[in-house]
């Protein structure tokens, strides 16, 4: 018995550390953004086919990430998701975001000083050519000024909907408790997700808004097709992240993930 305990013991330590090692990279801010270039980012903009960054919407400038609009005439609805290459289910994401400038020419007026992080979205794909919006769970980044007060990380929900309390919310928006920001100042939102339990939205470190089981809509146009590549399941347990151009210059800074258990 002795000389078994004294050949196991090694392999048993060796097993706690591959073990510790792999909870450690679980637990790691990772970049998704690398300074440089879009290297693992697939732009998707409406009116164009998945792959087509039309008017240099989005780029990698001074080593920001970019939403800009100088090529275009008039925005004319031309809303744009730029796709990480991963789907993810249980996961943290962090970014650090600046409104900058003034927005394109026809962009809507709720548009202003508006963006947005979507998560358990369609793969890029699998929209349509005129698909406005990915089906996904949007995660508002909302600005403010002397015309208009919002809060920030306000959810919405194009072609889904969530539960709040046990109850089934069928609006498309719902307001957070954040503060108002204001100016060109960078703000840091933080996302948790947890596959379909629960999100928890973050801003400067306070929570200020969580919901559970996020599901396909019934009623959107993209279900039959959406429930299929799903599996037959209409719960979210995965899908991507994009960043949003819906007609306001924005920067990123920083664009982080960390894969939970």
């Amino acid at each position: 018995m002795k000389k078994i305990l004294f050949w196991t013991t090694p392999f048993l330590i060796l097993l706690l550390l591959g073990s510790c090692q792999q909870k450690s990279e679980q637990n790691e801010w990772i970049p998704l953004f690398n300074g440089e270039d879009l290297t693992g980012w697939t732009p998707k903009i409406t009116g164009y086919e998945a792959g087509d960054n039309h008017g240099n919407t989005f780029r990698v400038e001074d080593g920001l990430l970019k939403v800009r609009y100088d090529q275009y005439d008039a925005f004319n609805n031309r809303f744009g998701h730029l796709f990480y290459q991963d789907e993810l289910s249980h996961y943290k994401l962090r970014v650090e975001y600046r409104f900058v400038g003034e927005q394109c020419p026809g962009g809507e007026g709720w548009a202003y000083r508006n963006s947005g992080i979507m998560v358990h979205g369609q793969r890029p794909e699998t929209m349509t050519l005129d698909q406005d919006f990915p089906t996904s769970v949007e995660v508002q980044l909302l600005g403010s000024d002397s015309l208009v007060e919002r809060t920030n990380l306000n959810v919405c929900t194009p072609g889904t909907n969530i539960v709040m309390g046990g109850e089934l919310i069928l609006d498309h928006c719902i307001s957070s408790s954040s503060a108002f920001f204001y100016g060109e100042e960078w703000v840091t939102a933080e996302l948790e997700v947890r596959g379909n339990e629960v999100l928890y939205h973050v801003v400067n470190g306070d929570t200020v808004l969580q919901y559970n089981q996020p599901q396909l809509d019934e009623r959107d146009p993209t279900y039959a097709r959406l429930i299929d590549l799903n599996g037959g399941d209409k719960m979210l347990h995965k899908g991507t992240i994009s960043l949003q151009s819906e007609s306001h210059p924005i920067d990123f800074r920083k664009v982080e993930l960390m894969i939970l258990e």
